[in-house]
């Protein structure tokens, strides 16, 4: 074995193996179910391990059900691993101030605790992936807006990941709630897939159905070039979808031009240099006219760009604000937001927490969004250009951002 490849090997044993001498003496359980304890984190350190080579296993539902299994392992690993972390941080920390007694009392209820809160939080998480993403509305007020364009509306799907476990009932559905919002423009901020055209194209054609008036528009994710950019382009392309490459149409609404532009994903230079993302050239040749200029950007570290380059509005995806506790707090240390409505200069920032999910089915604390954006007027108090969160409003009901 490679030394490549025995890393992950041991590495996963090693902290399963920690899991299992810190929790299970704790637990107020027999020898018998402590062995059991030990057989189970023994199994999932396996199936982790067989789920990486999961693709090489024929025939192709043989090896989603296997992937699919280890996902799901790793969801329940990693929250366990982290509840686990916490606790020993708490025993350490009441080492000195308890006696013997009460530490030993502590370190009971807390096993206990570190168990019960990882079946919920994997429970409560795999339930909220596995769900249909709900529609959030959210307002965004854009200076000098014209009246003709006071409440044009787009629906932003973004970071679907068909793959092993999302197939095509799922995004049948999403489809039906995208088109049930009768949107003016659809934005698609990509990673659509996780896997060639070959195997997940047939998952991919329900995409077909997308409708509104001017149209449906889609940007690459870096996982479309993990994935392969060039035959996902042209199947995108097949399915109807505008695909913007550094690039923008203009759009006329009710006589009102709006500039409807795209860049490749953030990253894309790293898997084809001419491809390098280009807020900048994607505006080239707007007519200065426009009433709008929108960006459609899946890393919102494109933002910076784009508000030199004179967009009004980004939307972007690709973070899934974290997607599962504790991931959510640390996206903010990779990413310039983590999810909603953000101001930067003069530029509209919105990032979609996803409307699938990545790796292991949980969203626990960062439920998956199919996002209904409409323009309105700017009100006074809505242009400062300082870098901010701001409020959104939530299908009516005013909410604060996170």
């Amino acid at each position: 074995m490679s030394l490549r490849r025995s890393v992950p090997v041991f590495l996963l044993g090693f902290l399963h193996a920690y899991i299992g001498w810190r929790i299970l003496p704790g637990l107020p359980v027999g020898l018998e179910l402590r062995i059991v304890g030990g057989v189970f984190l023994l199994l999932s350190w396996g199936l982790m391990l067989f789920g990486l080579m999961a693709r090489s296993i024929p025939p192709r539902p043989l090896s989603d059900r296997v992937a699919a299994a280890a996902l799901f392992t790793a969801g329940f690993f990693s929250s366990l691993l982290v509840f686990t972390l916490l606790r020993d941080v708490v025993l350490l920390a009441a080492w000195l101030p308890l006696s013997a007694e009460h530490l030993q009392m502590l370190a009971t209820a807390s096993a206990v605790l570190v168990v019960g809160l990882t079946v919920f939080a994997t429970v409560v998480g795999f339930a909220n992936a596995r769900r249909r993403a709900r529609v959030k509305c959210v307002e965004i007020p854009l200076r000098n807006l014209p009246h003709a364009l006071n409440g044009f509306s787009i629906v932003q799907i973004s970071d679907i990941h068909v793959g092993p476990t999302i197939k095509r009932g799922y995004v049948d559905a999403i489809v039906d709630a995208v088109n049930a919002l009768d949107a003016d423009l659809i934005a698609v901020t990509g990673d659509l897939v996780d896997g060639p055209v070959q195997d997940l194209a047939p998952h991919t054609e329900p995409l077909a159905r997308l409708s509104a008036r001017h149209g449906a528009f889609f940007v690459t994710g870096n996982h479309e070039y993990y994935s392969g950019e060039r035959a996902w382009t042209a199947e995108f392309k097949r399915l109807g979808l505008r695909v913007l490459l550094n690039e923008h149409v203009v759009v006329l609404h009710r006589g009102a031009p709006v500039v409807v532009a795209g860049v490749t994903d953030y990253s894309s230079h790293h898997f084809n240099a001419a491809q390098r993302s280009d807020p900048a050239a994607a505006v080239a040749g707007a007519p200065s006219n426009a009433a709008a200029k929108i960006l459609l950007a899946h890393q919102p570290r494109s933002a910076a760009a784009a508000a030199t380059a004179g967009f009004d509005l980004q939307l972007s995806g690709h973070t899934h604000g974290g997607q599962f506790w504790p991931w959510t707090l640390f996206v903010r240390f990779q990413q310039p937001f983590t999810a909603g409505l953000h101001r930067l200069n003069n530029l509209w920032v919105y990032i979609s927490r996803g409307t699938g999910y990545w790796g292991p089915p949980n969203r626990f604390g960062s439920p998956s969004e199919i996002t209904l954006l409409r323009l309105v007027p700017a009100k006074p108090s809505d242009t400062s250009g300082a870098l901010e969160p701001v409020g959104r409003v939530l299908c009516g009901v005013f909410e604060n951002s996170p």
